[in-house]
């Protein structure tokens, strides 16, 4: 129920076919991943951020998810840094997380990639309208980790972020400009959901499930959304400064996480 609901297209973005073609294929891909979350969460970094063209500024989805993931590893006593961008980082700071400037990709136990461009088969960056990203990215720590063997989330909505390549036929046969912006840089597990920010989300909601405790329970995502509002994120699809996430409204997002908070407490019983 967990998968179905993060997966639900609300917004409409023709990715659909990706959704269900993975799901299909991958039936337990967020018991997977919960598991690996479980499992190596005593140093966790966390990479996010993804700049909108033209004016490069980084939107709403993926800081909110970084930011859950960070306090819940932080809850289980491990301990959890974000790589991302300064506007990003000013917004986290505020929350007490831990920025990553020059990580040491050896120091970690996992990776955990949420809404962050991946290249392309070209070796460039690209939106999910096709348009070039020309910002500093940070999938590098994603494949470096893949290199030395650390384990891998990935954590997208549209193809084109880090993590991506490990379904990079399905988003080449289903997703708009597919070829052209499909990442290549793959991951161990991946988390495929409608909005990033609900795949961490519902990562959170599956491994509270397996681990008895609620991880979720004191999430405040308009607190979240907020915040990253007043700290210049704007929204990836309508490109406008305002606390939403992927052109859907924020009473949408919060329903979404009082329902997986539900649902968790349900199986908890």
């Amino acid at each position: 129920m967990i998968a179905h609901l993060i997966t639900t297209d609300v917004g409409n973005r023709g990715v659909l076919g990706v959704y269900l073609d993975y799901r299909r294929e991958n039936p337990n891909f967020l018991h997977n991943s919960a598991e690996m979350f479980l499992d190596n969460y005593s140093r966790v970094l966390i990479v996010t951020g993804f700049p909108i063209p033209p004016d490069m500024t980084p939107e709403t989805d993926g800081p909110p998810g970084a930011l859950a993931l960070a306090k819940a590893v932080q809850s289980l006593g491990g301990r959890a840094e974000v790589l991302t961008y300064p506007e990003v980082g000013k917004a986290l700071e505020r929350f007490g997380v831990k920025l990553a400037e020059k990580p040491e990709l050896g120091n970690y136990s996992l990776v955990i990639a949420v809404e962050t461009p991946g290249r392309a088969a070209d070796g460039k960056y690209y939106s999910m309208s096709g348009l070039e990203i020309t910002r500093e990215t940070f999938d590098w720590a994603v494949i470096e980790a893949q290199k030395l063997g650390i384990p891998t989330i990935g954590i997208g909505d549209g193809g084109n972020e880090a993590g991506m390549g490990k379904i990079r036929k399905l988003v080449e046969r289903h997703v708009p400009h597919g070829e052209r912006i499909a990442s290549v840089v793959e991951v161990e597990e991946l988390v495929l959901s409608a909005v990033s920010n609900w795949g961490a989300y519902g990562l959170l909601a599956e491994a509270s499930v397996e681990l008895g405790r609620n991880l979720l329970a004191d999430w405040d995502e308009e607190k979240a959304v907020k915040a990253m509002m007043n700290a210049g994120l704007i929204d990836g699809v309508s490109k406008k400064l305002a606390p939403t996430v992927d052109g859907i409204p924020l009473e949408v997002h919060r329903g979404i996480v009082e329902l997986l908070k539900a649902l968790v407490n349900e199986a908890l019983g």
